[in-house]
């Protein structure tokens, strides 16, 4: 039997952002693994498994913030959708402020959605509730969260943690 138990990867340089979407998820119950990545380089060394980083268990689901450093979200999804093992996996895009064109090239590379990056707690709690929506959906099959009444599950990444 096939696991559908998401992982979720966070690719996001802000460690507050980072402690405010874990907390909304133990507090929403949702106990699939959530994994931190700092930059986009750092999420696709945890997506293949390389530079010491423990590979990502599939299937995933990424939440991307579109302003880091290193490598923007846009130069992250023109990598992810050239790679043939990667570019399956599901995004949404998270950002304060998003040009149209940015806006564009992000629904050209196949991302789930863009929504706003939450500010404030209450707002990080609707975004994951959101979230849990719509993989609860049947618009995405296969995938479903796994919400229990234990906290969040984290699993410990390579070199950086969140």
């Amino acid at each position: 039997m096939m696991d559908t138990n998401v992982t979720i990867l966070l690719v996001d340089d802000d460690k507050l952002s980072a402690m405010a979407f874990k907390r909304s998820f133990s507090a929403l119950k949702i106990s699939n693994r959530l994994v931190g990545a700092r930059s986009g380089i750092e999420a696709l060394d945890r997506l293949r498994g390389q530079n010491g980083c423990e590979k990502v268990p599939q299937p995933c689901l990424i939440l991307l913030d579109m302003r880091m450093p290193y490598m923007n979200g846009i130069e992250f999804l023109e990598e992810l959708r050239a790679d043939l093992a990667l570019r399956h996996i599901l995004v949404f895009v998270m950002t304060g402020s998003i040009s149209p064109e940015n806006r564009t090239r992000a629904y050209d590379m196949n991302v789930a959605g863009v929504i706003p990056k939450p500010d404030s707690g209450m707002s990080f709690l609707k975004t994951v509730e959101m979230l849990r929506a719509f993989l609860a959906s049947d618009r995405v099959p296969g995938l479903i969260l796994n919400i229990t009444h234990h906290n969040v599950r984290y699993r410990r990444g390579c070199s950086l943690n969140h």
